[in-house]
């Protein structure tokens, strides 16, 4: 019954976009964070820049957003 729930939700016009959007950056971070180790070699150092670029492109992405909102009018 609860997969129907989650299923159902999914496909709801308004949730879709965003769980994509948090499963996106979430694969994003992982990549940076990886792509930072294989040059640093320091685990500690990756984690702060994937967090960090995370925040950052996540900001970015909102104002390139805003931008498009308001270019339509």
């Amino acid at each position: 019954m609860a997969i129907n729930a989650i299923k159902a939700a999914v496909q709801d016009s308004h949730i879709r976009p965003i769980i994509k959007a948090v499963s996106w950056r979430i694969l994003a971070m992982i990549i940076t964070g990886a792509v930072v180790y294989a040059y640093t070699g320091e685990i500690k150092k990756s984690g702060e820049i994937s967090v960090v670029a995370g925040l950052i492109l996540t900001f970015v992405y909102y104002l390139h957003e805003r931008f498009w909102v308001w270019v339509r009018k």
